[in-house]
Parts: C-alpha cells; sequence; structure tokens
C-alpha cells in the first residue's frame, strides 16, 4: 500500500515506450498516487495498520520475538515460515506507526527488521540485509545499535564494499564504547583487524588484534578470546610465522568447540589445512580440508565451504590431481558467485589463471589475471594482488611483452614486500627464471624485494 513513486520513476525512465498502453499505465500510476495522498494521514496509518495484520495472518500469526542483539551467545535466530514477508511487515509497520502514536508498530517493525536482515544474510541478499542492518541500527541504543552496526559493517566488506565496511564498523566502535561494553568493543576491533589485514594494512592489524584479545581476555569472554585467536593465527601465517601461527589455532580450536561455534571451528581447520600446505604438507592439508568442508556442510556455512573448495583445488594440483583440481577449483568459483563473495571470486580467477599459464595456455591466462587483478583492487585484497601480479608478468614474459612484465613484477613485489609476505622472495626467484627462459635480463630492481 505503499505510495507507486518506484513505479512513476521506472515509466519516466523509458521516454521509448509511447503506446496507448504505456500512457494509460502512466495515468493510472497518477490516480493511484493521487488517491492515496488523498487519504487523511490517519487514515492510511489504519490501512496499513490492516496490511500488515493481513500479512501476518497469512504468515501463520506473530513471529517470535528473537534474543537481543546484545546476547551475542546466540549466532543466528532460528528460521520462522513468515520471514520471507519480514521486510514488507516491517515497511508496514513503520506506516502504521506514522499517523499517530503508532501503539505498538514501533516495536513489531523492530522485530520485522531483524528477522529481514537475518533472512537476506541467510539468502544470500546482501544489499537487501545491509539495509536492513542500517535501519535497524537506527532504531536501536547502546550496544545492541553497535552489534547491528558491526554486522553491517562485516557484510559491506564481505560484498566487497570495504570503505564503507570500514566506516559501519568505527560507527559500531563509538557505539560500544559509549555503551561500555569491553567485549563487544573487542568483537568489533577483531573485524577491524581482519579488514586491515584483508586490505594490506599488516602493522594495523596487528595493533587492533593486541587490543582486542587483552579487551576479551579483561571481560572473560572466551568465545570472543577464540575468534581474536584464530584471527592472529592467520595474521601470522600470512606474515610467515608459521609456528606461532598454528600454536594460535591450536588455541582457539577447542575453545571454539566448547563455546558451539563449529562454524567459526570449521575456518580455523581450514586455515590450519592452508598452514599444512604452505609448510608443504600437501597430504595433511587435504585431509584437513575435508574435515572443514565436512564442518561448513553441516552448519550450512556455504561461503566457508566455496574458501576451503578453491584451497583444496590447490593442493589436489599440487598432487597431481589436475581433473580433480579443475572441478574443484570450478564448484568453488560458482559458490563464491553464488553469495556473493568477490575477494574469494578474484582468488579462485587468479589460482586459475596460474593453472593456465602453466599448460601454456597464455592467451587464456592473461585474460583470467586481468579479470583477478580487477576485483582485486575493486576489494582492495593487496596480498593477492601482489601474488596475481606475479603470475601475469610472467605470462605477459612468455608472450614477449617485457615492458608490461616488467612492471607488473615490480608491483607485485613490492606489494608482497611490504605485507612482509615471505611469497616476496619466492617471486623474486620465479621471475629471474622466467627472464632467463625468456633470454631477456633480470628485472631491475626485483633484487630489492625482501
Amino acid at each position: 500500500m505503499n505510495a507507486p513513486f518506484d513505479s512513476l520513476r521506472s515509466l519516466r525512465a523509458e521516454p521509448s515506450m509511447n503506446s496507448a498502453e504505456t500512457v494509460y499505465l502512466f495515468r493510472h500510476a497518477l490516480l493511484r498516487d493521487a488517491a492515496y495522498q488523498l487519504q487523511l494521514p490517519g487514515d492510511r496509518a489504519r490501512l496499513h495498520g490492516l496490511a500488515f495484520a493481513v500479512i501476518e495472518a497469512l504468515c501463520g500469526g506473530r513471529a517470535p520475538e528473537p534474543p537481543s542483539l546484545e546476547n551475542r551467545s546466540v549466532r543466528e535466530i532460528p528460521p520462522w515460515a513468515g520471514d520471507g514477508s519480514a521486510f514488507e511487515l516491517a515497511e508496514q509497520a513503520r506506516l502504521a506507526a506514522e499517523g499517530g502514536d503508532g501503539g505498538e508498530f514501533p516495536a513489531l517493525r523492530i522485530l520485522y527488521l531483524r528477522r529481514a536482515a537475518e533472512y537476506a544474510q541467510r539468502h544470500f541478499q546482501a544489499e537487501d540485509a545491509l539495509r536492513c542492518w542500517r535501519a535497524l541500527a537506527g532504531l536501536a541504543a547502546g550496544a545492541a545499535r553497535g552489534e547491528a552496526l558491526r554486522r553491517a559493517g562485516i557484510l559491506a566488506h564481505q560484498s566487497g564494499q570495504a570503505r564503507e565496511g570500514e566506516q559501519l564498523l568505527f560507527q559500531a566502535l563509538v557505539a560500544q564504547r559509549d555503551a561500555r561494553n569491553p567485549s563487544g568493543e573487542g568483537d568489533v576491533l577483531g573485524d577491524l583487524a581482519v579488514l586491515y589485514r584483508q586490505t594490506g594494512r599488516i602493522e594495523q592489524a596487528g595493533r587492533e588484534l593486541e587490543r582486542a584479545l587483552a579487551l576479551q581476555r579483561e571481560s572473560g569472554y572466551r568465545h570472543g578470546e577464540a575468534i581474536i585467536l584464530g584471527n592472529m593465527g592467520l595474521l601470522n601465517m600470512e606474515t610467515g610465522r608459521m609456528d606461532l601461527a598454528r600454536e594460535q589455532f591450536e588455541l582457539a580450536l577447542p575453545l571454539l568447540l566448547a563455546c558451539g561455534d563449529r562454524r567459526s571451528a570449521g575456518l580455523v581447520l581450514s586455515n590450519i589445512g592452508i598452514l599444512w600446505q604452505e609448510t608443504g604438507r600437501p597430504e595433511e592439508a587435504a585431509r584437513t580440508f575435508e574435515e572443514a568442508l565436512a564442518v561448513h556442510r553441516e552448519v550450512g556455512d556455504l561461503r566457508g565451504e566455496g574458501m576451503s573448495l578453491a584451497s583444496l583445488a590447490s593442493v589436489h594440483e599440487t598432487l597431481g590431481r589436475h581433473d580433480e583440481s579443475v572441478r574443484t577449483n570450478a564448484r568453488a568459483l560458482e559458490i563464491h558467485r553464488q553469495v556473493g563473495n568477490r575477494r574469494g571470486e578474484g582468488v579462485v580467477l587468479g589460482n586459475g589463471a596460474g593453472k593456465l599459464l602453466n599448460e601454456g595456455r597464455l592467451a587464456e591466462a592473461c585474460s583470467g589475471f586481468v579479470q583477478a587483478l580487477a576485483i582485486h583492487r575493486e576489494v582492495g585484497n593487496r596480498r593477492f594482488e601482489g601474488i596475481h601480479l606475479g603470475g601475469y608478468a610472467r605470462c605477459l614474459l612468455a608472450l614477449g611483452r617485457t615492458r608490461e612484465a616488467e612492471e607488473a613484477g615490480r608491483g607485485g613485489c613490492e606489494i608482497l614486500a611490504a605485507l612482509k609476505d615471505p611469497r616476496a622472495d619466492e617471486l623474486k626467484t620465479s621471475l629471474r627464471d622466467a627472464c632467463a627462459k625468456a633470454g631477456v635480463p633480470a628485472f631491475e630492481g626485483t633484487e630489492e624485494c625482501e
């Protein structure tokens, strides 16, 4: 029963449509809008209240009240049969509340916005979920507002909107500090650290993780402590401190399982698989990825499944299982696109381009690297931008495009060195070998990449 502004906009946006039917539709939209606006505000509100009651009845009655956002021991609310209509119910409640004191409708709007946010997120409707979390944050106060902003920030970041995600997380941090909620503040600092790490700000990530860990331990919040330890392990693994990373993963995993968080435990298992892969133990890596996949599937974490499949594809290639690697990589790419994981999509495309390069399919490899690099830059994935710039440079060398290859190769070395990633030295060596194979001098400056 909303005023039909969207219908008017869509008609006005298509001036080429000039049939009698279009004229009728345009006039009909105007009449409908005029009829709506002629209603007194109180009458409109009552009509929206009636619409709310009808929709709610069709959904089987009032939805159960979910636990407060401040209760972080509940990570997902149980589904309700009418969740698909939750956003429409929230909108009808908003409009019903506009005609007077609103009665129960403001509280009902909050109830259904929460359900709509969680429903959209479960169904990978990132834009809708983000809109709902932001609206909910505008209605909430204290620690609950901080949690709604935090979830919006995580979602924006995971959808490739790193800048918006960072802004939302900063707002969440302020809200938790104002609410004097140190464990909530620790949660947000941990999420900011993930964003910093994934966008190449390694030192900032390390500082925020240390602050977050101190806050969680001071608060006695064991689940938050486990999450931070897992993220510390990932940061240390990516900067070559493998023993410390393993120690932190091994501390995090049993804590997560004791807290009943199998979803996060699956992610830590996947990271342990990457550690085995990076330290030359591919058979152990494959077994650990399979274990992680079983957990992802058990808890319905499709995003985590996509990430573990991408890593498993790389291990299959290392073990000479080429066909299995191709199939696994294709499934990972399919999942990343389904859930809107642009970061994961870029990684899989770049890794696939590396396989094509090794097979001598240079034109296809170059195209894959270009697509991957565009995504890495879009989402701020500096680490894989550096890694895949190195592959792109080798591809360009093989095609005789030496000047472009030098620019790409040096760029990759500089990025990885800045991130303190041990792959910087590996890239330098591989570029020297590629230059020798192509019969050209080694690129000037690559020897400075440490």
